[in-house]
């Protein structure tokens, strides 16, 4: 087995990529001058996987099983992973996303050791009656914490407006409910569906040597049969179910989400798509665009203001974010904009702007480990390379973004969440 070299000519930067025997696709991305590594593995199953078919059996799991399995696989007949980590000085975590579950690592010394303890982790699940129940307080008491987080709850809650069918309308961590429904059973069968190396990812980069990482790997990675697993998504109609939904939560100055839903398929964006998105987001809401100066001025956002774009299998939509005391106004303001959007387009000098600085952002990124080892993943899962984003912001045009906006940004196509304090 032999690493395949991926270079960028315009960063000067390169990392190393393999299929190893195992079925574990390996990328090991060295920066020179760093003292620390950080290192992931991931596995393309989140919380949106909660009804599939492997191995020709339909399965359907109680919502929170993906985010429940995370939290079980750090134990094992030897002990708690964090227990291990906490020998070798390494910091240890782990998320569950909508559509990935990634355990990391990160250190400066003892990083074989920690790298055995990855690879240990992720192959050797353990889940009996009595640890499996064990964790249903634990996790119950982490909902009810996201449950009074307003900073959560009016995201999800516009996801839960803005979609009718589609499992992203599902909180991540499921409910008390069901939780108190998943068995070891149902843990072993996703852990066997989703869990196979051939579904997996890891990535290292840092301090280290690929060939350092290579020899680790195949002394602890077993072989793994390629399993046939596909996941299932209902269709989500284009019309968004809820216009408006509120919550009152103990904060100072209220929060709102705006959501404009699009229409979606079962496939990601592809890698054009995600960059015009990002420039005309930061040509008409950034920091310099008129948008953002207008709203400040009439007060009806502060500087925590922002918007992004929300994109997965079978979902997609801009959403605007932040903090005011008239929410209502600030959507209207938002969705007159938008309008005004649609008819003139975006500037050519605007335009420009943008992709500046959307491109310094690329760029930048990869001064950080984290940043760098999380696009590794979502690269290696939406089958492009790392470097596939910085290049096409390089070479993308304005054509590009005008036919771009044709396809977003419905002003009738909208959903807002509110989380307002106790006492308005």
């Amino acid at each position: 087995m032999e690493f395949q070299i991926i270079e960028n000519e315009r960063l000067g930067e390169k990392y190393y990529r393999m299929k190893h025997k195992s079925g574990l696709v390996i990328d090991v991305f060295p920066k020179e001058g760093y003292n620390s590594t950080y290192a992931m593995i991931g596995t393309n199953f989140g919380s949106l996987n909660n009804h599939f078919i492997s191995n020709g059996k339909e399965v359907k799991v109680p919502d929170g099983t993906a985010h429940y399995l995370e939290h079980k696989l750090f134990e094992s007949e030897e002990g708690d992973a964090f227990t291990q980590y906490a020998k070798t000085g390494a910091m240890a975590n782990a998320y569950t996303s909508f559509e990935k579950t990634c355990y990391l690592f990160s250190c400066t010394e003892n990083f074989r050791e920690s790298l055995e303890i990855l690879l240990n982790l992720i192959q050797s699940p353990y889940f009996t009656p009595e640890t499996v129940a064990k964790e249903q307080g634990i996790i119950g008491q982490e909902i009810k914490m996201y449950d009074d987080s307003a900073e959560w709850r009016v995201m999800i809650n516009l996801y839960q407006a803005m979609y009718h069918n589609n499992p992203i309308n599902i909180d991540i961590a499921g409910t008390v409910e069901t939780i108190a429904e998943i068995t070891p059973e149902i843990l072993y069968e996703c852990y066997n569906a989703y869990y196979n190396l051939n579904n997996m990812v890891m990535v290292i980069t840092g301090n280290v040597s690929p060939y350092e990482v290579l020899e680790i790997a195949d002394s602890k990675l077993k072989d793994n049969p390629d399993i046939d697993t596909e996941s299932i998504f209902p269709d989500e109609p284009y019309e968004v179910k809820e216009k408006y939904v509120e919550q009152k939560l103990p904060v100072a100055v209220p929060m709102f989400y705006l959501g404009f839903k699009e229409k979606a398929t079962s496939e990601m964006p592809n890698i054009k798509e995600l960059v015009c998105t990002d420039i005309l987001i930061e040509a008409f809401s950034g920091g310099s665009s008129e948008l953002y100066r207008d709203l400040l001025n009439k007060k009806l956002v502060n500087s925590t203001f922002g918007a992004d774009y929300l994109a997965g299998r079978g979902y997609r939509a801009i959403i605007f974010e932040g903090e005011t005391h008239s929410p209502s106004e600030a959507a209207e303001a938002i969705c007159k904009a938008v309008g005004e959007l649609k008819e003139k387009g975006i500037s050519r000098e605007d335009f420009e702007i943008a992709r500046r600085s959307v491109y310094g952002s690329a760029v930048s990124s990869f001064d950080s480990l984290s940043s760098t080892a999380n696009s590794l993943i979502n690269a290696e899962f939406y089958g492009r390379t790392i470097f596939d984003y910085i290049e096409t912001v390089a070479n993308v045009t304005y054509e590009d973004v005008t036919e771009r906006l044709k396809h977003q940004l419905d002003p009738e196509n909208v959903s807002l969440s509110v989380v307002k304090g106790i006492d308005d």
